[in-house]
């Protein structure tokens, strides 16, 4: 989330026309003192019995039947479909930053106002 939040002005244009929402199975509270602490710039979902996430194929069941997390990023369009997906997003790869912000690009181009 680090690396979202210090790439945030360029990569997904300081939030103008561009909606960022991290999604996690942490109770509201704990994520709230984190994204304070942190000062992220973006929302931040919480989503406690992973509903949301199995739907869109964000974890895998493990053997034993709980889940894991797969890092998954999603870009999507104002009218909900997904354009993009990475899963599992490479958050220490440069250049899975790189294929994101093209994928943003490509659905939200640059504009000269």
């Amino acid at each position: 989330m680090e690396a979202y939040r210090d790439q945030y002005a360029q990569l997904f244009r300081g939030g103008r026309d561009i909606v960022l929402i991290a999604l996690a199975t942490d109770e509201p509270e704990i994520q709230y003192d984190w994204a304070r602490e942190a000062d992220f710039p973006f929302l931040f979902a919480s989503d406690l019995g992973a509903e949301v996430g199995q739907m869109y194929g964000a974890f895998r069941r493990r053997r034993d039947g709980g889940l894991i997390d797969n890092r998954t990023v999603f870009v999507i369009d104002p009218d909900g479909v997904i354009r993009w997906v990475a899963a599992p997003f490479r958050e220490i790869d440069p250049a899975a930053y790189e294929e994101l912000g093209a994928a943003i690009e490509e659905l939200v181009p640059w504009r000269d106002e």
